[in-house]
């Protein structure tokens, strides 16, 4: 358990910025169901607008530090070779 003043303040802040980054990472995560629910239900202008929605979201999440930037690439790459595939 933190004794001095510092690492209580520390303790704080670190349940204050917890909370962000899983307000920031569910939010990144429902976008990308989103993605994925118009892929699956086979209409690609949606997938495609959700699409756009959803990538500055995730790389958003890059620049907060909720991921890394090469997982968001990836993430984002794969949903967009499944939404060009789906014609």
């Amino acid at each position: 358990m933190a004794n001095s003043p510092s690492a209580k303040k520390r303790v704080r802040q670190i349940e204050r910025r917890t909370d962000v980054n899983k307000a920031r990472r569910s939010r990144i995560r429902t976008f990308l169901r989103k993605v994925e629910e118009a892929i699956a239900g086979g209409d690609q202008t949606a997938a495609q607008q959700a699409l756009q929605a959803a990538q500055p979201e995730v790389m958003r999440g890059v620049t907060k530090g909720v991921l890394h930037k090469n997982t968001a690439s990836r993430k984002i790459s794969r949903l967009a070779h499944r939404v060009k595939s789906m014609a």
